[in-house]
């Protein structure tokens, strides 16, 4: 049976929120325990130094998602666990891919273009304040992936391009080193592709929009019942498209749920109801992990242990991968 490799990483840069859970988390351990896959899941804590110059946050937000990944169920023992900047390899590999790569590729890069026309727009040099992490990041995230040489690589849709990136990087070393990397895949599961936050944007710390993946009980129904919805009274008929409340329920429900909460909607369900089915789905699904998370949480050194022993663990792959690597650009010893 050939093996596959699973990767996937989150950014440490704050609380995990349920697009992080529904969009990487949840089909990434599901992903683990299949047979004939090799599971990498990683704390990407250097790519949460290209916007966040917080240090407290990023040490904060590694304990949270550690404790969420381990809280919610991913046996450490048979998956790779570990932390970015725990792999020296992953920055080498970085400078390598760096020195292969077209600056034409990372222009294209959507984060990149973004900040370019946002400058513009207010009359700025077009690289104003823009950083070389910003516009190079998807070196590293190429270096994450073929590291390990992932195969498939769950996320968003608003990351496949930076699969299509790592690919394209992969194919260039190939090419003037020699057969090294496979080509990764994305992974992107339709109905999670972009979980909306509260306000119907996509649900992102950038926008202040997230739900908290461990709000307690109370909380978390404060929160789905601020979904944003429009003014259509009970009994009128609603549209499931472009609806922030029905694409978070549909994250989480099963494909029999989806079609009767679409009949509810045609039916003219009232949105306090809708948003009480989808508070009791989303709290029936996390309830017992969030009890294993608020014990862990508190538990420092035992989530540092196993992100030591998972970096341990790493490193018999990416140290020798590391040195055929090193030797194929001509970087060996002399005799």
């Amino acid at each position: 049976m050939s093996i596959r490799t699973v990767l996937t990483g989150i950014t440490t840069t704050g609380t995990p929120h349920l697009g992080n859970y529904v969009g990487a988390i949840k089909p990434a351990i599901e992903a683990s325990r299949g047979d004939g896959v090799r599971s990498c899941y990683f704390l990407a804590d250097y790519h949460a130094l290209i916007k966040c110059r917080d240090p407290e946050l990023v040490h904060r937000s590694t304990l949270e998602i550690a404790a969420t990944w381990l809280a919610l169920g991913l046996d450490t023992d048979k998956a790779l666990f570990y932390r970015q900047s725990d792999i020296p390899e992953i920055s080498e590999l970085t400078w390598l891919l760096t020195c292969i790569t077209a600056k034409g590729l990372m222009n294209r890069a959507h984060a990149y273009k973004a900040a370019v026309q946002e400058n513009l727009e207010k009359g700025e040099d077009e690289d104003f304040a823009v950083a070389m992490g910003l516009f190079s990041y998807p070196i590293l995230m190429a270096a994450d992936i073929l590291m390990f040489n992932a195969n498939d690589v769950p996320v968003g849709r608003d990351q496949v391009q930076h699969l299509e990136m790592a690919r394209d990087i992969a194919q260039r070393f190939n090419h003037f080193f020699g057969d090294h990397f496979v080509l990764p895949e994305a992974v992107v599961d339709e109905n999670v592709a972009l979980m909306p936050g509260q306000d119907g944007r996509k649900m992102s710390k950038s926008y202040n929009n997230t739900i908290p993946l461990w709000l307690p009980e109370k909380q978390l129904r404060k929160s789905i019942m601020r979904i944003v919805t429009n003014s259509l009274e009970p009994g009128d008929p609603k549209q499931t498209e472009d609806s922030a409340l029905f694409a978070i329920y549909s994250a989480f429900a099963s494909a029999g749920q989806r079609e009767d909460m679409k009949q509810a909607f045609a039916d003219g369900i009232a949105w306090g109801a809708a948003k009480q089915q989808c508070f009791e789905l989303i709290n029936d699904e996390l309830a017992t992990a969030r009890s294993a998370y608020e014990e862990l949480i508190s538990e420092p050194a035992r989530i540092e242990e196993c992100l030591l022993k998972g970096a341990r663990r790493a490193r018999e792959l990416t140290v020798p991968f590391m040195q055929q690597l090193r030797s194929a650009v001509g970087i060996r010893p002399l005799v």
